[in-house]
């Protein structure tokens, strides 16, 4: 199904054509929401731009354009303004016909993308060995929203877990536990995944210290890379038990990957090397082999090189990642490889990006791009730690939001003089406390920092997830109330829309498709935050001013599809950003 806005732009082409000819074909009416509603729904601001283009006044385009303008079945008649703008107002007529149409239609008239792509998501990526932090949450539900649009618009998305399983980290870890808890290398869960970081966090130390345990380490990594029967399973060991603890936070997230780490892609290091210097795009610098690509520079305002092979004959992040490019592109079959990570490895992912297209890996109809998100911050306005320093472990935070939820709803509850069973009160704590977590942070621009706050997550008012939650919990209220089924609501009941409550919201639930579509685009699920919590607002207002089971007939059939079509969208587009509804708070 077209937008509002798409139908409109069909129709001002065919006007364009039609007044000026095949030449002002594809001109841009510049249409943009009226900036008053007294002056209607929408303003064309073309006039201006081809008056200038054609040599005559605005106001005479714009009456031209208005001459040749079909549009009487959507809007009323198009009115001029100032020099020359045009100003257009739905009709009612339009607007009733098209909610129903959208009522009825499973999918909320947000049809399937013409040319579906296959789309590789490179998110969440935590390290082996490392417990995942406040740092991981970001990339986690930001990655986990992009997916879910970009499927529920027909595209087949690839979910990458680019885990950090494999180098030096591991020589280093392997060595110092074969000194101090050996059966950590050959028994199942000898260790806490918390006392496995203390270890890691030990053996960093004696790293960077001690020369000879550095070569110790070194060594394990070389046995690692060859095979060695005891190194690789203290290796294996050591990734399962990591990879059960990411399990227990992504499913209470409610977050599907495929798992690629670094050791994934290993054994395609070397022909990256072989390839470049075939293309006779390595150079050797320092002892290390690198590619120098133009742009990219030092602080000293020096040629800055991507180091592609260490001096030791080493592979790095970089080599990894254009190996995992090329594999995206050549085996996954890939149109678009999207990353998402913090905005501090932007120049990474750009030099590596640029050196790739310089070795003429990536065709023309395939997009690359980072998607940068910025820091979670605390109170004091920076990076969100604990008290000792160190990065807040994600299963606190996450542990903190349910716990806190469970607080404010029994005494709700107890000021409600309510009674409700342990399993409602669980379920309900965990829904919302983890829907708080996962909103706040998708409803801010993903290129910003956001202070993390408790308080301002959880609250029942404002753009918030409890906000959300209530209004779509307010029409289960109404259904349970006035004993409705939505899914047998008339079939030919008819939408009515006479108050100017009813205008709005009717407006508002029209342009879901276009925020929707608008984010396969930009990758800015705030876009659809924004637009759920006007609509928790514009319904709230229908709610307030218009009654709903004691309206007369056929008004009260109409308000009862409002309210469905209402409920319906706040739950696809909680869904979206992978947030569960509940139908009792």
């Amino acid at each position: 199904m077209f937008s509002t806005t798409s139908q409109l732009k069909a129709r001002f082409d065919k006007a364009f054509t039609a007044a000026f000819g095949e030449s002002a074909s594809g001109t841009d009416p510049m249409l943009t929401a009226a900036s008053n509603p007294n002056f209607g729904d929408f303003q064309c601001n073309a006039a201006m731009s081809l008056g200038k283009k054609l040599g005559k006044s605005p106001r005479i385009i714009a009456q031209t354009i208005i001459d040749n303008l079909d549009i009487a079945d959507i809007c009323e008649t198009p009115e001029i303004a100032g020099p020359g703008f045009i100003n257009l107002k739905l009709k009612p007529a339009y607007l009733e016909a098209e909610v129903r149409a959208i009522a009825i239609d499973p999918r909320l008239g947000i049809s399937e993308i013409e040319a579906p792509q296959r789309i590789a998501i490179d998110f969440s990526s935590p390290n082996i060995a490392k417990e995942m932090h406040v740092g991981h949450l970001r990339s986690t539900i930001i990655g986990d929203a992009i997916a879910r649009i970009l499927e529920f618009l027909g595209h087949d998305v690839i979910r990458i877990n680019h885990i950090g399983d494999w180098g030096t980290q591991f020589g280093m870890l392997i060595a110092y536990l074969r000194e101090v808890h050996p059966e950590a290398l050959t028994t199942a869960d000898a260790l806490d995944l918390g006392d496995l970081v203390a270890f890691y966090r030990q053996a960093k130390q004696r790293f960077d210290a001690d020369e000879t345990f550095k070569e110790t380490a070194r060594q394990e990594v070389v046995k690692l890379q060859a095979g060695a029967e005891d190194t690789r399973r203290a290796w294996k060991l050591l990734c399962d038990q990591s990879r059960r603890e990411f399990q227990v936070i992504y499913n209470l997230l409610d977050i599907k990957l495929t798992e690629r780490g670094e050791s994934f892609y290993n054994p395609l290091l070397p022909a990256v090397v072989e390839d470049l210097t075939n293309l006779g795009l390595l150079v050797e610098s320092d002892g290390a082999k690198c590619v120098f690509v133009d742009g990219f520079t030092n602080k000293e305002g020096e040629p800055l090189p991507l180091i592609v092979q260490k001096t030791d004959g080493g592979y790095n992040y970089a080599t990894t990642d254009l190996a995992a490019i090329r594999y995206r592109i050549k085996e996954d079959g890939a149109k678009r490889i999207i990353y998402v990570t913090d905005s501090g490895q932007a120049n990474h992912f750009a030099q590596v990006f640029a050196v790739a297209r310089k070795a003429n890996w990536i065709p023309e109809d395939v997009e690359i791009v980072h998607v940068p998100f910025g820091l979670v911050c605390g109170e004091d306005g920076k990076r969100l730690k604990t008290r000792s320093g160190d990065a807040v472990r994600l299963q606190d935070l996450l542990d903190e939001a349910i716990v806190r939820t469970r607080a404010d709803l029994e005494k709700r509850l107890a000021a409600e003089e309510r009674q409700e069973t342990e399993e409602f009160i669980a379920n309900v704590s965990q829904v919302v406390g983890l829907s708080a977590v996962k909103y706040a942070d998708l409803s801010q621009n993903r290129a910003s920092n956001y202070v993390f706050s408790y308080d301002k997550m959880l609250a029942l008012q404002g753009n918030t997830a409890p906000y959300m939650l209530y209004a779509y919990v307010r029409v289960q209220g109404i259904r349970r109330k006035g004993g409705i089924d939505f899914d047998n609501l008339d079939a030919g009941a008819k939408v009515i829309l006479e108050s100017d409550a009813e205008l709005v919201l009717a407006k508002h639930l029209l342009q879901l498709n276009e925020v929707i579509s608008s984010v396969d685009g930009d990758l800015l699920p705030n876009r659809i935050c924004q637009y759920l919590f006007e609509l928790s607002q514009k319904f709230n207002q229908f709610f307030e001013q218009c009654p709903v089971l004691k309206a007369e007939e056929p008004l009260r059939s109409s308000r009862l599809v409002l309210c469905d079509l209402t409920a319906r969208t706040l739950k696809l587009g909680l869904e979206l950003l992978g947030i569960q509804v509940l139908e009792r708070m």
